[in-house]
């Protein structure tokens, strides 16, 4: 069977190579005789995985020695949660660029009581078309306005908009939540005190979170908070203070082995770049039909949004490009339109048949 090419915002596609790696030692992993389905946390095969998937990471990130990087369960929305229980002691600041900054701005503002929770930008009125300009981070007074810490968003999934880059970093502790592009670049770690991702679009399965927490950061937590909420519960025990997922970590192992195997971000950041730009130059070309809706200095390079002339016309693209196995172009329920979702394991083949089939279906229907 020819497999279909997946533009699913995630759970996402996985390196083919990746999955036949799984599936040859699917039975018997590291040579244990059992599924890695089936073998213990506490086993030394599963505590070669983990540090070894550990070690992966730091080397792709460049992850300093003073930062914890830790394998939870709940996924992003989770961490929308356990963030303010952790570090918001007087006051926080989000950006809100999109539909996850929003939902994880609303997580802290259900634990503010009567601390505040600023806004201190947002492109809501914008519809979400683009986030801060780089001025906007060197002309804010961090030290006068005096935040536990700063929230943002790195790329928007829904919206299709993105930070263009890492940062100076102001003074005030910074959360991100990188859950859509992950791996996708290189990142500067230094500029951030947590980030945390989801798995499912460019690290492996659903099922675990990945947080890189940093050293200094961890003192600051209250004493009090429940068990599993506590970032120094799992920074102190290796992540295994309970049964962590042990296939989901499994196979981000395997991606992290695929990354490093390819080039590492450098390469991958720009595979991906020439991915969306092929996508982007459809778009502006025939703009009087496909409306973008990131503004050109923010688009994702992750997940390329964009709408056709009417609705019919977007059902009617969906249905035609499933018929030549371009899959789950659909865009978010909460937009509409045409999200392709183009992560790390998408393979030029895809963008190639998606772009010729943009061109055919305008030729068709303009």
């Amino acid at each position: 069977m020819k497999r279909p090419f997946n533009f699913s915002a995630g759970p996402a596609a996985l390196p083919l190579t990746v999955l036949e790696k799984a599936q040859a030692e699917f039975l018997n992993v590291a040579e244990t005789g059992l599924s890695v389905l089936e073998i213990s946390h506490r086993s030394k095969a599963f505590e070669h995985i983990i540090t070894q998937a550990e070690d992966r990471l730091r080397e792709l990130l460049n992850i300093p020695a003073n930062y914890q990087v830790l394998f939870l369960q709940g996924g992003a929305s989770l961490q929308f949660s356990m963030l303010p229980l952790n570090f918001f002691a007087k006051k926080v600041a989000y950006v809100n660029s999109g539909s996850w900054a929003s939902k994880a701005f609303k997580e802290a503002q259900i634990q503010a009581a009567s601390r505040p929770v600023d806004v201190i930008w947002s492109g809501k009125e914008n519809n979400y078309r683009a986030m801060p300009e780089q001025a906007f981070w060197a002309s804010f007074d961090w030290q006068t306005a005096g935040y536990d810490y700063v929230h943002l968003t790195s790329n928007e999934t829904i919206q299709g908009v993105a930070l263009p880059s890492d940062f100076a970093h102001p003074g005030t502790p910074v959360l991100c939540d990188m859950s859509s592009d992950i791996l996708s670049r290189p990142v500067n770690v230094e500029s951030y005190d947590v980030i945390y991702a989801g798995a499912q679009k460019n690290m492996g399965p659903a099922g675990v979170t990945l947080v890189i927490v940093k050293d200094e950061l961890l003192e600051k937590i209250p004493q009090g908070l429940p068990t599993l909420l506590d970032y120094r519960t799992h920074a102190e025990k290796g992540s295994m203070y309970n049964t962590p997922p042990v296939f989901a970590i499994y196979m981000v192992n395997l991606v992290a082995e695929w990354l490093l195997e390819n080039g590492g971000l450098t390469a991958m950041h720009q595979k991906n770049k020439q991915q969306a730009t092929a996508l982007y130059d459809v778009i502006d070309s025939y703009a009087d039909f496909y409306r973008g809706h990131a503004d050109p200095a923010f688009r994702s390079l992750m997940n390329v949004t964009f709408t056709l002339p009417t609705p019919e016309l977007e059902a009617q693209f969906i249905q035609e490009a499933a018929a030549q196995q371009l899959m789950s172009l659909k865009g978010h329920r909460s937009v509409g339109g045409i999200r392709a979702s183009i992560y790390n394991a998408c393979p030029d083949e895809a963008i190639a048949a998606l772009c010729a089939f943009m061109k055919s279906f305008y030729q068709q229907h303009h």
